[in-house]
């Protein structure tokens, strides 16, 4: 019961992630205030709570949203002790040499904009409490190229920057700040990125599931409730001696190219073998 006594709010918590790391964080005796703009997927998991959860309608994009939240959380709960920015979608995903400002103003308001404006506005409420400790939501996406659109990924970037600039800031207040960078964690954000209708996506997902399990070296699909025990160690007293950094939750898809761990993907030196192997043996079979 980490979390005893504690109140915490989490954004993008109608489902996936977000719904995960909530029902987790109350499990371990936390007052959870949910947020969404999905409110019937909030009220629902608000309903399995035991009264653990109440569900916020909150627009992300929105700063009069954010600060309306923060100040409900505080008053229904007594404050602030956890803040865990989880809000997010793919966003825009055309390339840097086609996209529009709009899309891309759109991207970093939901992806980042979002998540500064939230520690802003929770801070005085932690400060009220004596301290506390914020959750960002990155991604892999912010530590190397190919991994997702690049609006979305300079945003997530920024985050991991936030994180770090944000913990030096409010170090002074004995508040933390980490991030997390998950993986191929098959939630609905792919299938919904991409406008999948409603009556296929359920099948889009599993095929998704699918491919994640062989996306890295742990050969499954990375799950929603890895990112909230993350999101819950770095939330804790667990962690208390842990700020300015993001913890790596990917099934080591970040450890190296696939040949280093896939032995059935060759490598440079394996195409460098056969070329000369190849090479060789045309030699040998052409007369003297």
């Amino acid at each position: 019961m980490r979390f005893e006594d504690r109140a915490v709010v989490v954004t993008g918590a109608a489902s996936g992630i977000g719904r995960a790391s909530a029902l987790r964080f109350a499990a371990e005796g936390a007052r959870v205030v949910a947020a969404d703009i999905d409110a019937e997927g909030g009220e629902a998991l608000a309903a399995q709570s035991a009264g653990r959860i109440v569900f916020r309608r909150c627009d992300v994009c929105e700063v009069d949203q954010i600060r309306a939240l923060m100040a409900f959380a505080a008053e229904w709960s007594g404050g602030i002790d956890v803040l865990f920015n989880n809000a997010g979608a793919g966003g825009a995903r055309e390339r840097i040499d086609e996209i529009e400002a709009d899309a891309w103003d759109r991207t970093m308001n939901l992806l980042l904009r979002s998540v500064a404006m939230g520690i802003r506005h929770a801070v005085p409420h932690m400060i009220a409490r004596g301290g506390g400790a914020i959750v960002n939501t990155a991604s892999v996406a912010a530590l190397s190229t190919g991994m997702a659109p690049t609006a979305y990924s300079v945003a997530k970037a920024g985050v991991l920057q936030l994180s770090k600039m944000a913990a030096a800031d409010l170090a002074r207040h004995r508040i933390r700040v980490n991030a997390i960078c998950p993986g191929f964690i098959p939630t609905g954000i792919f299938s919904a990125s991409f406008d999948v209708p409603a009556s296929v996506r359920l099948s889009v997902d599993q095929m998704v599931a699918k491919m994640a399990a062989k996306a890295q070296p742990v050969a499954r699909a990375g799950m929603a409730d890895d990112i909230a025990a993350a999101a819950c160690y770095l939330a804790s007293d667990d962690a208390a001696f842990v700020t300015g950094t993001h913890l790596v939750v990917d099934g080591g898809m970040m450890v190296g190219p696939r040949h280093s761990w896939d032995p059935e993907t060759p490598g440079m030196g394996d195409a460098i073998r056969q070329l000369v192997a190849a090479s060789m043996a045309d030699g040998a079979s052409r007369p003297s």
